[in-house]
């Protein structure tokens, strides 16, 4: 079936297609063979390197836990910055210049900065100017750091979404009386939800990676801040790696999955039933009906 980006492949096309597919599979079998040997001469596949994952004493000390805290930094970052998003994000398309200017400012201003710089000055701030827990600023620093940077990126990606609809939308609200919140809140937001949704939970898969940062500069006890303490104490650095890497993909996985399911139940829900309305659930007007084609007279649209 020929669609508008590209034509149906002929036998041609088809037989290299399979060609190239098979080349790609052998040059990649060789590729984990070539890990393989490497790992296997380097005496990383012994069973006693691997033997501490099939026990329950690294998971429930030190992966565990650091893989809830990367949950727990992750969602708290989540909930603030989409919000805080979605406001700045409709600041940016303000009728008043002093708001659009303001929030633009913020917005280039956070995007702009690294956000292990953004954990490091919060860190900073949170020492000199609060009395949190040397226990608990790790966290805060972490979660401030995501929660500025990431909001200022899913401004742009909501300003974009809105952006992206039809004008129409906006002129046929304003035809029916909406003002400008209500044509926003009522009209636009639910319809640029869907087409912001993947570009969102991108953003989202970004922000339980970079949890990780936290770890590295702050000593925040995350996921592969863990992983560190295992590896010191079972001397088993590279499949330490791995199975934390495995567990990322998992965790990041199911976050697109449920992401993918949302996505489609909201179109879903979007399109028409198909029912049909019955005689008894119409409100028919009779003398309308009588001037229509009781007379024979062709009326147009105007008895409806």
């Amino acid at each position: 079936m020929s669609s508008v980006l590209y034509d149906t492949p002929g036998p041609r096309a088809k037989r290299r297609n399979v060609l190239l597919s098979v080349v790609f599979t052998l040059l990649l079998l060789l590729l984990l063979w070539w890990v393989w040997q490497k790992m296997d001469d380097k005496n990383q596949l012994e069973w006693n390197l691997w033997e501490p994952f099939t026990t329950g004493e690294a998971w429930t000390t030190y992966l565990l836990p650091g893989l809830g805290n990367t949950l727990k930094a992750a969602a708290i970052s989540m909930i603030i910055a989409l919000p805080l998003g979605a406001v700045f994000g409709i600041a940016r398309m303000s009728d008043h210049a002093w708001v659009r200017g303001a929030a633009g400012t913020v917005v280039e201003f956070f995007r702009a900065i690294p956000v292990l710089l953004l954990m490091l000055f919060a860190n900073e701030f949170y020492v000199r100017s609060t009395d949190i827990s040397s226990e608990q600023r790790p966290l805060y620093a972490a979660v401030t750091g995501l929660v500025l940077y990431n909001a200022s990126v899913l401004a742009e990606v909501v300003r974009a979404g809105i952006l992206s609809l039809p004008k129409g939308q906006t002129e046929a609200a304003y035809a029916v009386g909406l003002r400008k919140g209500q044509t926003m809140t009522n009209i636009l937001l639910p319809q640029a939800v869907t087409a912001m949704l993947p570009a969102i939970v991108s953003q989202l898969v970004v922000i339980v990676k970079d949890t990780a940062l936290g770890g590295v500069m702050l000593g925040f006890t995350e996921l592969l801040n863990a992983r560190q303490t295992l590896a010191a104490n079972y001397a088993n650095v590279i499949p330490s790696f791995i199975v934390v890497a495995i567990v990322y993909i998992i965790v990041n996985f199911l976050l697109t999955s449920f992401a993918s399911w949302l996505e489609q139940r909201l179109r879903r829900s979007k399109k028409s039933t198909g029912a049909v309305l019955g005689e008894d659930t119409v409100e028919v007007n009779p003398a309308a009906v009588r001037g229509t084609y009781g007379t024979g007279e062709n009326t147009g649209g105007g008895a409806f």
